[in-house]
């Protein structure tokens, strides 16, 4: 995650400018992608102001990678996030069934959503195998 020079805590909220500073991403486009990524829902205080959370922006990162980066199309991009939510998801309910524990001993409880877009060596396989068949695709169209 972006460090913030603000003196704040790693997990304080942190407001749209805030965020849109730090990792340079204009606030309407961060406003825009909250529509596009349903998974994206910073807190909303009154007046419609935004906080966000540190999965938040670990969550804007991702995308920032993943469109702007690696060249994913919107709908591509919010369908691999949906890919990780759903395998973490899977993969914490496995985990209770058999009791098993988070490193810290902790019962994994938190329905929060973890993103190991990068970490998971099957979604980095499927992405470079998909990279392939465009450039084969891509190619075939060129002949």
């Amino acid at each position: 995650m972006t460090a913030f020079d603000d003196g704040k805590d790693d997990s304080a909220l942190r407001t749209i400018g805030e965020v849109s500073d730090a990792l340079d991403i204009k606030p309407h486009v961060l406003r825009y992608w909250e529509a596009q990524f349903p998974l994206l829902k910073p807190l909303k205080r009154s007046g419609g102001r935004r906080y966000y959370r540190p999965a938040d922006i670990t969550l804007v990162e991702t995308i920032d990678r993943l469109v702007n980066r690696e060249g994913y199309t919107l709908k591509g991009a919010e369908a691999v996030l949906r890919a990780s939510a759903k395998s973490s998801l899977d993969r914490r309910t496995d985990d209770r069934r058999n009791g098993e524990r988070r490193a810290d001993g902790v019962p994994d409880d938190n329905p929060g959503v973890r993103l190991m877009v990068t970490e998971a060596p099957d979604v980095v396989e499927t992405i470079a195998a998909l990279k392939a068949i465009r450039a084969r695709l891509s190619r075939a169209l060129e002949a």
